[in-house]
């Protein structure tokens, strides 16, 4: 095998749940019927890796020091949803009414991988919570032991600077039916039943 051939094979393997097949299937159907696609890839790849930073507000992904979001004068800036990446970003602003800003931490708490609060930004977030523009802090982690843990560090952090913190609802998926619910879903949604209101 070529060594540009090898070398293309291992540049696809970075992609996260690409292996050694995969990526050798993409560099053959790029190099066999898609080469125009590969040099659009190539320039796009490059051109992004080059121009897209981060939000120095909401550390999002941006082109601009501040993003689109955190710079519209209509947004609500009292309310802050802390969210893990920008695809979780992206999934409440396309599904829900959310009008308030965003941080994004580009990860979530874990020792074991080395990732503190320094690595979260959560320094930033705290200075951020001290100005006193911001009431309720919204904690849309994900629901596993580091989302939690990240979630309860949050809640401390807002609370010392006198900010409201709430979590996202979790349970039942709408539709879903009971006998296919994963007992730790359910288990939780069952813990945290609320009374039916008129």
């Amino acid at each position: 095998m070529s060594s540009l051939l090898e070398q293309l094979i291992d540049a696809f393997r970075v992609l996260p749940g690409v292996g050694q097949k995969t990526a050798q299937r993409m560099a053959y159907h790029v190099l066999e019927r898609a080469r125009e696609g590969g040099q659009r890839l190539s320039v796009a790849l490059a051109d992004a890796i080059e121009k897209i930073g981060h939000c120095t507000q909401c550390r999002d992904f941006s082109e601009t020091e501040v993003c689109p979001v955190c710079a519209s004068g209509s947004r609500e800036r009292q309310t802050l949803c802390v969210v893990e990446s920008p695809a979780d970003r992206l999934a409440i602003e396309h599904a829900t009414s959310y009008r308030g800003l965003y941080y994004v931490l580009q990860g979530r708490l874990s020792p074991l991988d080395g990732i503190g609060p320094r690595e979260l930004g959560l320094d930033q977030l705290e200075a951020r919570l001290a100005q006193g523009e911001v009431n309720e802090l919204i904690i849309a982690t994900n629901s596993t032991v580091e989302g939690e843990a990240t979630a309860h560090y949050l809640a401390q952090l807002a609370r010392r600077h006198g900010v409201r913190p709430s979590r996202l609802a979790q349970g039942l998926p709408l539709g879903g039916e009971l006998e296919y619910v994963d007992r730790g879903t359910l288990s939780h949604a069952f813990g945290s039943r609320s009374e039916i209101r008129d």
